[in-house]
């Protein structure tokens, strides 16, 4: 198992260096799975029926849903976490605090510390292309296997951090707006 990764000859058009070619890095996209396949298979591995495990899997996500809405950080069996969260200004006066300070909404999935083992041992296979699309060459990945703390945007683990900054006097600290939940 490996993931895969594109690596494409490109000139940039913004930055620094407009006008310079780069190989810019993008995901190799895979199919899509389908919600019948994820059944068929688990049954496959469980003997319980397609049928049963779609109404468990429909039923979970309902009470995911309604609790990570409530604030709640959520468990995803075998995965990890997910709860809402916000990216938002920060602001220094009590009477700046406003809901025009966010910028977006997220969700925020916060892997196991298992899910984190399997990403640090999984290799990267990396296709080169030209601007063409012509395989120019593949690199196996030799790389620490560093995993990004998703609480942390920016640290690997080692300490270092960017503390959430997202680069516009914005942070980015998960809050879900209102107060509960299992905040980190």
């Amino acid at each position: 198992m490996a993931i895969k990764v594109i690596a494409q000859r490109r000139e940039l058009k913004i930055g620094k260096n407009p006008g310079v070619k780069k190989f810019v890095m993008r995901p190799d996209l895979y199919i899509p799975i389908s919600e019948k396949k994820v059944f068929k298979e688990a049954a496959a591995h469980t003997g319980v029926s397609e049928a049963v495990l779609k109404a468990a899997w429909d039923a979970a996500g309902e009470v995911i849903r309604a609790w990570a809405t409530e604030g709640h950080s959520v468990p995803l069996p075998g995965l990890g976490t997910m709860r809402f969260g916000v990216r938002a200004k920060a602001v220094e006066d009590l009477e700046d605090v406003k809901t025009g300070l966010i910028s977006t909404r997220r969700i925020v999935f916060t892997p196991s510390s298992e899910m984190k083992d399997v990403l640090k041992e999984t290799s990267i296979q990396i296709t080169c292309l030209d601007e063409d699309g012509n395989v120019l060459k593949r690199v196996t990945s030799g790389d620490s296997g560093e995993i990004e703390d998703s609480e942390n945007p920016g640290s690997t683990g080692d300490g270092s951090t960017d503390n959430g900054s997202t680069g516009n006097g914005s942070t980015d600290n998960g809050s879900t707006g209102n107060g509960g939940g299992d905040e980190g």
